[in-house]
């Protein structure tokens, strides 16, 4: 319980978005207090200069869900970012399941996926998480004719299913694989009763695509992305470049200074996307990579032609 407390509180002090015009910086400095003239609660932030100043809570509204207009021009002055330490995963999968239940997602409906690969022929295996990469050059946006995907000034790219017509053209043209078709949109899923915004990617529509968002609605409320605080071994970090600070919601890092010291890379970057998440390489990893082997058999059967996961499945059997 204190790990997810303190996750909490972390949560609830933090702005990923500026108040009145970005004054207000990614990290706040400690937790609230009582405004002296009955105001409500004042929380202490740090400013993008540096200064410490103190404001009401009630001043930092969170936004309302924005229309697909509105949810095009993206937070100003941000340029969102995220690292995923690959030494810490152990194939929990919880920020799978965070993300489905977020987007109202099936159990084999994934924007986050969680794959086992090895480098070379005589490396180790280890998990690799994997949402979109919302590039910088992103061919899924060139390639749309509805300009229904579309990147914004703060790195995110997103998609409006309101101009989606399902040609795939965008599913085909993205090198990772980071898109996949709504066949079909079950009625337990019915969010009617809410606004549909790209940010959110909810309501869902029949006949469109479906892709991680960065979930920048999250972001107007000062919050992380749920595979962030869904993550039990804090593995994925999401920030800010411009203030060159991450954060997985209980450690705060120097974007540029663990990019360069611990060997920060981005997946295929030879393609030349330019992608927005970086990785750290699976080095003095934490757990053995058979433990992330403890899942669902259906899960699991994804990669029973490796043979390490092959063993492990026999012996289970016998």
């Amino acid at each position: 319980m204190e790990n997810k407390d303190s996750r909490r509180n972390f949560i609830k002090n933090s702005l990923l978005f500026g108040l009145g015009g970005g004054a207000i910086s990614l990290i706040s400095a400690c937790n609230e207090t009582k405004d002296p003239e009955n105001k409500g609660p004042m929380v202490k932030v740090l400013t993008t200069d540096g200064k410490l100043v103190e404001v009401p809570v009630s001043s930092i509204n969170p936004k309302e869900n924005v229309g697909p207009e509105e949810s095009r021009k993206g937070i100003p002055g941000r340029n969102f970012v995220m690292v995923i330490d690959l030494a810490k995963c152990k194939n929990a999968r919880k920020c799978v399941e965070s993300c489905q239940k977020a987007h109202d997602l099936e159990i084999n409906e994934e924007h986050m996926k969680v794959q086992l690969l090895r480098d070379s022929e005589d490396g180790p295996l280890y998990w690799l998480p994997k949402p979109c990469f919302h590039c910088n050059q992103p061919p899924c946006v060139t390639v749309c004719p509805t300009g229904a995907t579309y990147k914004r000034d703060d790195n995110i790219v997103l998609i409006d299913n309101t101009r989606c017509i399902g040609c795939k053209f965008c599913v085909s043209s993205c090198p990772y694989s980071s898109r996949s078709f709504n066949w079909k949109h079950k009625k337990i899923f019915d969010r009617s009763d809410i606004k549909y915004s790209p940010e959110t990617s909810v309501p869902r529509a029949e006949g469109t695509v479906m892709k991680c968002d960065f979930c920048p609605d999250m972001a107007r409320e000062g919050k992380l992305p749920h595979c962030v605080t869904g993550c039990p071994m804090g593995v994925i970090y999401y920030g800010d470049k411009n203030e060159d600070i991450v954060t997985n919601g209980e450690e705060s890092l120097q974007f540029s200074k663990v990019i360069k010291e611990k060997g920060g890379y981005r997946y295929l970057e030879y393609l030349g996307t330019k992608p927005n998440v970086y990785y750290l390489p699976p080095v003095n990893r934490q757990f053995p990579v058979e433990r992330g082997f403890d899942i669902d058999k259906q899960i699991l059967e994804r990669y029973k032609n490796v043979p390490e996961v092959k063993d492990f499945l026999e012996k289970g059997n016998s």
